[in-house]
């Protein structure tokens, strides 16, 4: 890797781990969202902790620095650059969001940072898995459950909808890599899952 790699790399783990959902809480009700309900500063918690505008305020702001990380790095890198490294930064992206160096590396899950990044790498496969989550949240209410499937899709719908692009590898990389984050980071709803015991949407955690 050269400097502007590296550069490109680290700028999209900045970027991606500015805590807008922790910052938003803290701003509008003088509170830290990550000691209410899952201690998740992502979009979910926030709309439950401080009101479905905050959530959404959130949801859209996380989204937008995973794009926004995407295309920093394709401007570092410029189009001499390897292409291999804004794969790397797309997962650094979302690395930054769930461990950032501000909040002591505990935040949010990963999933609307993730979207961001998808979109900006794999926009047809956004779609698909779009659609499959909200068919998930619509018969379960429940947002885990949704946004842990959406993720695991990703790389599969990236590889029927990009089967021709040269580009495919690193998108596939990107994807998986960032799948086992999202995924990681959801291992206690999961559990509740399986037990039964999961929080639904439309429904304050206790």
């Amino acid at each position: 890797m050269n400097i502007a790699s590296i550069i490109a790399v680290l700028l999209a783990y900045v970027i991606g781990s500015i805590p807008f959902g922790y910052l938003i809480v803290k701003w509008t009700r003088n509170e830290d969202v990550r000691v209410a309900g899952s201690g998740a500063t992502g979009a979910t918690n926030v709309m439950r902790t401080a009101g479905r505008s905050a959530g959404i305020v959130t949801l859209i702001l996380d989204a937008l620095k995973g794009t926004a990380a995407v295309y920093a790095a394709r401007w570092i890198i410029g189009t001499d650059g390897t292409p291999w490294v804004v794969a790397v930064a797309a997962v650094a992206a979302i690395a930054g969001h769930i461990f950032p160096v501000w909040l002591g590396f505990r935040a949010g899950k990963g999933v609307a940072t993730g979207l961001g990044v998808f979109l900006a790498i794999a926009p047809l496969a956004v779609g698909c898995a779009t659609l499959l989550f909200l068919i998930v949240v619509a018969v379960t209410r429940y947002v885990s459950l949704g946004s842990t499937l959406a993720a695991i899709s990703m790389p599969a719908w990236a590889a029927l909808l990009y089967s021709s692009d040269p580009d495919l590898m690193r998108i596939v990389f990107a994807l998986v890599c960032s799948a086992i984050l999202i995924v990681g980071k959801h291992h206690q709803n999961i559990r509740r899952l399986l037990k039964g015991t999961e929080n639904k949407l439309g429904h304050k955690k206790a």
